[in-house]
């Protein structure tokens, strides 16, 4: 069996553990994103650095909820020289509630954070600050490796232990899955490929809640299908008060 085939049955695998495990918790994220909505707050993504791709899937893309805030800061999304300066900005106290401190987030909204290890200082300052803003902290990570390395924030806490709501993304240690014989570093990632998935349900479940109650989900059309230009303008310009990236 090639490591193709080995790959795509271990993410069939953490897949299903996460279905079996993770429904409740994503069923509470769903109910808290389409309350938000419902209630006109605000709905924000953010990761650092390969964490933020998940950030990026939910946000201005087809199928995605419109009212998603992606939060970009300098040194946090893999956009700098040599890269690894990038992995030292992450573990830098403080700059996290810098980072949130700058964005139009109130009290009532909703944050979703995703990071595969939990341990480095910027998210965990940033969920800490959500929480003292009175926002709501859903939390998208690895407990296996959450639970196996130690904080590198000056608190000692990790980023789950600021989850209102907790997900774990059921992934190996260290995130690579598949192990070749006698080569000690494991293979090809899971966490975008699990977390996309997790979000994208998560956001799908909120706009379903949404048109239970007769509510409109504020969903992206594609822009590359006929009429797809003209809907996303109408609905952008619905939820224009909720809307930080335009």
């Amino acid at each position: 069996m090639s490591v193709i085939n080995k790959y795509y049955d271990r993410i069939n695998e953490i897949m299903a553990e996460v279905w079996d495990k993770e429904q409740e918790n994503m069923e509470k994220a769903a109910q808290v994103i389409a309350d938000a909505n419902e209630q006109h707050r605000s709905v924000f993504g953010f990761g650092c650095n390969h964490a933020g791709l998940i950030t990026l899937e939910l946000f201005y893309r087809t199928g995605g909820m419109v009212t998603v805030n992606p939060i970009r800061a300098p040194g946090m999304m893999l956009e700098l020289s040599p890269p690894t300066m990038t992995s030292e900005m992450e573990r830098i106290p403080g700059y996290g509630k810098i980072i949130l401190n700058n964005e139009p987030v109130k009290k009532g909204d909703v944050i979703i954070i995703h990071s595969v290890s939990g341990r480095n200082a910027v998210t965990i300052d940033m969920a800490e600050c959500a929480r003292e803003k009175g926002m709501t902290v859903i939390v998208v990570t690895n407990m296996n490796t959450a639970t196996s390395v130690t904080s590198r924030h000056p608190s000692g806490k990790m980023l789950h232990d600021f989850a209102d709501i907790l997900i774990d993304n059921h992934g190996d240690r260290g995130d690579a899955t598949i192990k070749l014989d006698g080569f000690e570093q494991k293979l090809a990632s899971s966490s975008t490929v699990v977390g996309a998935a997790i979000l994208n349900a998560v956001t799908a479940r909120a706009s379903e809640i949404l048109w239970a109650k007769g509510i409109q989900p504020p969903v992206f059309m594609s822009g590359n299908i006929d009429g797809g230009d003209a809907y996303n303008k109408a609905v952008i310009a619905e939820h224009k008060d909720n809307i930080f990236y335009m």
